[in-house]
């Protein structure tokens, strides 16, 4: 077994490609209003809304418990609709030396594909794989989809 791990999802939804990818990078401070059954709140910690290098910090339901997982905006790339957060405090660094997500929305149809692309490295040999935070991640994206579709 490795210490590094990747666990990819694919999800077809009904929403555009580019309104999903605002939700996620340009509407950050929006994400509890449009998933309120995963995440309480959101709060920037450093930097401006939605630009690289800013700071964030997520307050959500995983696991049947009340978390937080402290975020930079790693990248944001306008043109192939993709942000990337890397992990840089809170659960999830209890779990993993270190933990990257990675949400493209790509046109598909009338909608989009999603791909979600989690990055991690396990502090232990025996730690399970993270899909479970992969099942949470398709779970944010159905209620933000469920949202767009009625905006």
């Amino acid at each position: 077994m490795s210490l590094f791990g990747k666990v990819e999802a694919e999800i077809e939804i009904k929403a555009s490609a580019y309104k999903f990818y605002e939700v996620n990078s340009k509407r950050v401070a929006e994400a509890p209003k449009f998933c309120p059954n995963f995440i309480q709140s959101v709060d920037l910690v450093e930097g401006e809304w939605g630009q690289e290098g800013c700071i964030v910090c997520w307050y959500f339901i995983f696991d049947g418990k009340a978390v937080m997982s402290k975020e930079v905006m790693e990248a944001i790339d306008d043109k192939n609709h993709s942000v990337t957060f890397k992990v840089i405090g809170g659960i999830l660094m209890e779990l993993y030396k270190s933990f990257k997500f990675v949400v493209q929305a790509t046109p598909k149809g009338e909608g989009s594909l999603v791909r979600w692309t989690l990055e991690y490295e396990k502090l232990n040999v025996d730690d399970p794989e993270s899909n479970t935070m992969l099942e949470f991640a398709i779970g944010v994206t159905k209620d933000i989809d469920a949202h767009l579709t009625h905006e």
